[in-house]
């Protein structure tokens, strides 16, 4: 009898085992605490959350073009100019926790584009961008946005914990 090759193992566990392995971590109950905003209330979140993402990403294509003149004008409307539009109706709805950190986010842009006007090398900028992402990271581990169902009555809402 032929002796098997150890790849065919390898493949055999990760064509038998691995879907299951998944299957196991799909159904992983997600403890994240749930945040139930209307529909306008979610869209304006999810909005936001992408704008300062295109502009992390704009970010770092600025700083791959060493252009720090682009850096600044990409991160300033980010900052706290962002913020101020549209929070006013979210403060009451929001945990404080979730506002601070996204408040924290518009101040690391304000602070990123001051560095690339000061004239700060794109190391500096790239730190203060790591140390937003953090707060992305937090965020998006802690919260879960759903949208609150037609009909639900605002008794309901605030029994998910605002």
């Amino acid at each position: 009898m032929k002796r098997l090759s150890p790849l065919f193992f390898v493949l055999a566990f990760t064509f038998n085992a691995l879907p299951v392995l998944a299957e196991n971590k799909a159904t992983a109950i997600d403890k994240r605490e749930v945040l139930v905003l209307t529909p306008m209330q979610r869209e304006h979140v999810l909005a936001e959350m992408r704008a300062l993402l295109t502009g992390v990403q704009n970010v770092l294509g600025a700083l791959a073009e060493d252009d720090m003149k682009a850096v600044a004008d990409i991160a300033r409307p980010l900052g706290s100019s962002m913020a101020g539009k549209a929070e006013d109706h979210l403060k009451g709805v929001l945990p404080k926790h979730f506002m601070q950190l996204g408040m924290d986010v518009h101040h690391d842009f304000d602070s990123i584009a001051a560095l690339a006007e000061s004239g700060a090398g794109s190391k500096a900028v790239l730190s203060e961008l790591s140390r937003s992402m953090k707060k992305c990271q937090a965020c998006h581990a802690h919260y879960q946005i759903y949208p609150l169902k037609s009909g639900a009555t605002e008794k309901e809402r605030s029994h998910h914990g605002h």
